[in-house]
């Protein structure tokens, strides 16, 4: 993924109105889902995710597979 792709796709998810928890998975298949809009940023294709408990999970546009957000019935259409 490119790194302007990237932050701007995270920002898009970061903020949905109303905020719903979103999942990133990395290419080594480490997954987490970020489940509040301030506990991850994004700057220049580099992203620090600060879990529950305050463990920071620091990654990278080259390290990223897949952004996705939970589908619910209104986002299917």
């Amino acid at each position: 993924m490119r790194a302007d792709t990237f932050d701007a796709t995270i920002q898009q998810f970061q903020q949905r109105v109303p905020y719903r928890p979103f999942t990133i998975v990395l290419v080594n298949g480490t997954q987490f889902e970020v489940d509040f809009p301030t506990a991850i940023t994004v700057r220049d294709g580099t992203g620090v995710y600060v879990r529950p408990g305050g463990i920071p999970v620091i990654f990278d546009h080259e390290g990223v597979n897949q952004i996705f957000g939970d589908l619910k019935p209104e986002d299917a259409g």
